[in-house]
Formats: structure tokens, sequence, C-alpha cells
């Protein structure tokens, strides 16, 4: 076995190994394995659950403003350190530097709005709901939270949850990809720097096991999970058989709607980043095209293969590349036989990435945009998520024929339209089944302040990730009703249901 540096768990504020088996970790550009990273056991597991179960007490006690601070130092040290960053991410996952930067950013934006804690948890207070009878609830913390995050966003998936989750006071347990799990490790050693508590972040890199030991362990009161909607389904599925809050954001199929009337140069472009951007290994990214009439779909057509013919594919690393590889070499044959499907279902091929080849670096995942026309409702590119730069245009008659489509389709997780015409921008946003639209916004991923969820089987569970729900889902509402009776004033007993008339 090759001798490669290995990636450890972070465990009570210390770098352990933990575990007996172990994985390579990928460059997606050579296809050479760089590191190894160990998969931790259950004991392992229930080792982190247990120290942020000792670290609770205390973080819970300590004022919303000092933990605010932490996430304000954190801030600051993610953008001191941003280029080491965003070289570890672009080195496990493939993405272009300027996408891993793009990525941070948003990252470090919640990072920023949970550092507004103590505003975010004052709760509410009404006096006098009674003769000499005040009210007012509180948000306090759950305990010991988990995140089990996918490989796509290693750094900014992860600062979805747990830095709003401890900023509530509670500690956490955080279970990155063990496919790209080095630059979330990095981000939860800047924690312990700004300030964290050991024990109040654990990071434990594995698989199945790990995943399955936080949803059944006792201790775990809460699990946040983005990935695939199988898996989406059983994190749910199973966190809420043993008594667990739990939000699973799945997958999805985002349709883009082009109206006659859009401005068709300006929708090429930017088509061409949400289809394409991070190899379209986005849940947000942009898989279809739904071009109301013959000429629309023509003129988008004709854009898109001039752009594609522009692209560069190559190494994340390279700040010519306009696309880097696929994560894994599995995942490029699988996206790749999604291309290969969609040939042989009918769909036209206009732009065939099959054969890209990138000259130094043969042994890396990469595959070229693939551009199909004439994609069907029936055709498997059409119903599955394909998480890969193959972008599919559909030919409709009509807005209501566009809209009956996506509204049919089993995600509802983003959407867009290009238009001119406000009447039907609005009534498209009002009348959508989907949980994030964009109105000549392809990518309406919201700001830090505002949630990310999406709807039917893209999310399970009551509550969308960051922003306001991210206070919600990390904290348990208590209600508190008082009144002091006056000294020496002795009230006969009341046995009707109290009320304040």
């Amino acid at each position: 076995m090759q001798n490669l540096p290995q990636i450890q768990h972070l465990i009570d504020g210390q770098l352990v190994a933990g575990g007996t088996r172990s994985q390579d970790v990928f460059n997606p550009a050579t296809g050479l394995a760089e590191k190894r990273v160990l998969l931790a056991d259950k004991h392992t597991v229930e080792q982190a659950i247990a120290s942020a179960q000792a670290a609770y007490p205390a973080w819970r006690a300590t004022p919303p403003l000092k933990r605010a601070r932490v996430m304000s130092r954190l801030k600051t040290l993610l953008e001191d350190n941003a280029e080491q960053l965003c070289a570890l991410l672009t080195a496990e996952h493939g993405k272009v530097l300027s996408d891993s930067m793009g990525e941070l950013q948003r990252g470090i934006e919640n990072v920023e709005y949970a550092s507004y804690a103590p505003e975010l948890l004052k709760g509410e207070h009404s006096k006098n709901v009674g003769p000499a009878m005040d009210s007012w609830s509180e948000f306090q913390p759950l305990g010991v939270t988990a995140g089990i995050t996918p490989f796509n966003f290693p750094i900014m998936v992860p600062l979805w949850m747990w830095p709003m989750a401890i900023a509530c006071g509670n500690t956490f347990v955080l279970k990155p990809s063990e496919r790209d799990p080095s630059s979330a490790l990095l981000v939860a050693e800047l924690a312990l720097q700004a300030g964290l508590p050991p024990g109040v972040l654990n990071v434990v890199n594995g698989d199945k096991e790990a995943v399955d030991t936080l949803l059944t362990d006792k201790r775990v009161q809460a699990i946040s999970f983005v990935g695939s909607t199988p898996i989406a389904e059983y994190i749910y599925a199973t966190g809420c058989a043993h008594g667990k809050r739990v939000q699973a954001l799945g997958g999805a199929k985002n349709h883009a709607v082009l109206m006659p009337d859009a401005d068709i140069g300006n929708a090429v472009s930017a088509l061409m980043g949400a289809a394409f951007g991070s190899c379209g290994e986005r849940c947000m990214a942009i898989p279809l095209v739904l071009a109301v009439g013959d000429a629309t779909a023509d003129a988008v057509v004709a854009g898109l293969q001039a752009e594609i013919a522009k692209m560069k594919v190559g190494p994340g690393t390279d700040a010519d590349s306009d696309m880097g590889p696929l994560v894994t070499q599995a995942h490029f044959d699988k996206v790749k036989g999604y291309v290969d499907q969609g040939v042989k279902e009918g769909a036209t091929l206009v732009v065939d990435g099959r054969t890209v080849s990138v000259p130094g670096h043969e042994g890396g995942y990469f595959l070229g945009a693939c551009l199909f026309d004439h994609v069907k409702p029936g055709m498997t590119i059409y119903q599955e998520e394909i998480f890969g730069p193959v972008l599919g245009v559909m030919r409709v008659a009509t807005l209501r024929e566009a809209m009956d489509l996506i509204n049919a389709h089993e995600y509802g997780n983003g959407t867009c339209i290009f238009t001119r015409d406000g009447e039907a921008a609005r009534y498209f946003s009002d009348h959508i089944l989907v949980g994030m639209v964009g109105i000549n916004v392809p990518l309406p991923v919201p700001v830090a302040y505002h949630s990310f969820g999406g709807w039917k089987r893209s999310l399970f569970g009551d509550l969308s990730a960051y922003g306001p729900d991210a206070v919600r889902f990390y904290t348990k509402r208590k209600t508190i009703t008082q009144r002091w009776p006056s000294a020496g004033v002795r009230e006969g007993a009341v046995y009707s249901f109290p009320t304040n008339r």
C-alpha cells in the first residue's frame, strides 16, 4: 500500500486516529490517490458524541454574545486562510479555483449570519397577558446535534449547519464526505483557533457505519443532511424513528423556462454557468431548458453550441479552465452512462463531451460539456438527476405546458424563467410548485439571511437550511407564564379553564 498522508478525525479538540478501515482520496484532475482518510467505526463516532455531550452544559451556559464573537473571529480566519482552503477544495473536488473561492465566500456569509446570534435568540415577551401576569418565549438549544454533508460543497454546506447550531448553544458532530474531507477539517481547526472550546465541534470521517451511529445514538438530538433523495429519505425515516429532529435535503432536476421574449444572449450566458459551473455537480444546477416555441429553441441551442465551443476544460488549478473534472472515476462513468442513455432513447446529442482529452492529465476524470436537443418527458435524462455537465433542451408550445411539466416532476428544488414580461414572471413565481424560484436568475440560491430548501422530494422535514429556519431547527421554544400574587391575599380555587375574561 502506498504511504500516503493520513486524514484523521477531530475529537475533543485533538486530531485522533480511529477505525481500522480507510480509503484513498483522489485528485480528480490526475486520477491519482494523494491521501488516505480514516473511516470512523461506531466506537470512534461514539467518542465524538461523548465529547460533544460533555462540552454541552458549559457551552449552553455561555452567553450568546460570547458565542457570536467566536463566529466573528472565525470569519476573519476563513478570509485570512482562503487561499489554502480553496487549494485543498480544488485538489480533492476538482472544481476551478474561482468556483472554490465563490463557495468559500457563501460559507463565510453563513458564519457572519451566525454571529448575529444575540439578536436572533432574543425571544418574545408580552406583559399583562392577564391580571398581573406576563408571558414570554425563549429559544433554547437542543443538545448534541449532527450534520452529514456532501462532496460537492465540502466547505459551504458544513457552514450552513454547524455555525448556527453552535451559535444557538448546541454542540455538534460533523460527518463530511469521505471523498474530499480535508477542507472541512481545516475549517474546524480554524474554529478552535477562533476560541471554540474543545468538544463543541467534532469531525468524524466515515461512511455508512458512521452515519448509522449518528442516526441511532440517543444522545444526538437533531440531524441535518444534504445529498441524494434516496439517502435523504433514509436519513429522515431512520432519524425520525429514533426520535430525532431531522432536515434532509435531497436531489433536484431544475428546469429553466425560456420565453420567446427573453434576451437570448444573456440567457445563454446565464445557462452556461448554471449548467456547467462546477461540472454540473450542484443541486441547483440547470440541467433542463424548456424553450417555448421552436424559434426560441433553435436560437438557444445555437447560442449554447457556440459558447460551448469556446469553453476550456482542464484542471481546476489552471486559471484558464472554465470547467474541471468530475469528482471520481465512478461518478464519471455514471454521468457518461446518462449521455449514452440519452442517445439510445432518441434525444439529439448536439455537443458530445465524451471524447474530451486534457493533455498531461489523461488519467483525470474529465467530461466535456454535453448538449441535447429534443429531450422528451419519458427519457431517463429528463427524469433523473445526472449531476454532471449535461444540459438538455426541451421544446414546448406554451408557458402553461412548461409549468405543467415542472409541477409534475418529483423534484421541486429550484427553477427559473427568462422573460421580459412581468405578468408572465409573476404568474410563474406564484403558481410553480418549486421551493426556490429565479426570474432572469438561473441559480436562485438564497443569501445567508434567507433559507434554502426545495419542495416535494427535494426536502424531507419541515424546516429549510440556514437563515431564519436554522434558528428554529437548532432550538426549541419554551414559553413561560408568570404571576406574582399580592402578598397576604388569599385566593379561592378556580375550576374553570383559565381565560383572560
